[in-house]
């Protein structure tokens, strides 16, 4: 019987990780560049289960009794990098991606510490010194790696391949940079990436859009019903893990009583 109550058990852990995550996504559905989450599950290998030390069958005696399977575990999460929608802005730092890739950004953290993460967010705005930089004030690349100073009273226009025009001239270019292989990115923050071990960079084939942000691909009513779908689960292994409860309590409090 505690075979079952150990199979609950990891049924609600499981639905526990999946409402997380869903949380999750609902709490960044306004976040630009955001990018949701999924969680996978599997079940836990089949197991035979085997009688021993039972005086039934004998003490030396070892009996077969089945197939027993301990419940679900917890898989890995993933991110969906499908494209989100666009808002218009008409600010001409506001940059959104359409295809792949992701803007390239100096992230230096609170340690001093600085390398290049990875970003779709592309709310940007110039600092007094005319660098091109987040909202957090890190440094936006260019096509050289290097952070983009602009003129601050000159007028700038921004095409499709990331060219910064200003008094008739190119004066920089964003890069765009993008991976093989997703899986070998991993996500630092809501809206910043890094590449792990073995990711392979490419040139990225994403057009840049100035005057526009990329919104949150999360879907607010999806999440919503898969919200719904997680709590009435855990509530059904609730419930099995209260039967499971009584029928312990019977067994030890009333059977065998001495009438």
């Amino acid at each position: 019987m505690l075979k079952g109550l150990y199979t609950v058990h990891t049924g609600l852990r499981n639905e526990q990780n999946r409402m997380d995550i869903l949380t999750n996504n609902l709490a960044n559905a306004s976040t630009v560049g955001f990018k949701k989450e999924g969680s996978t599950s599997q079940s836990f290998g089949d197991v035979l289960a085997y009688k021993i030390k039972d005086n039934s069958v004998g003490l030396e005696n070892i009996q077969r009794i089945g197939v027993n399977n301990p419940g679900v575990k917890i898989g890995e999460n993933y991110t969906d990098f499908g494209q989100g929608s666009f808002r218009v802005t008409g600010n001409t730092y506001d940059l959104a991606l359409s295809g792949d890739g992701f803007f390239a950004v100096e992230y230096t953290n609170s340690a001093g510490e600085t390398d290049t993460k990875y970003t779709r967010s592309g709310s940007f705005t110039l600092d007094v010194e005319g660098y091109l930089v987040t909202k957090d004030g890190q440094y936006v690349l260019g096509t050289n790696s290097q952070p983009i100073q602009l003129d601050t009273l000159a007028d700038a226009h921004i095409d499709e391949l990331g060219n910064i025009t200003q008094n008739g001239r190119v004066v920089a270019q964003i890069q765009v940079a993008d991976f093989e292989d997703y899986d070998y990115l991993m996500k630092y923050g809501d809206t910043f990436y890094q590449p792990k071990e073995g990711a392979k960079m490419i040139e990225g084939s994403a057009k840049i859009n100035s005057g526009y942000l990329e919104m949150s691909n999360v879907q607010v009513v999806t999440e919503m019903v898969n919200m719904i779908s997680v709590t009435r689960a855990y509530e059904t292994n609730q419930k099995i893990m209260q039967t499971y409860d009584a029928s312990l309590e019977i067994a030890v409090n009333q059977l065998g009583k001495v009438q």
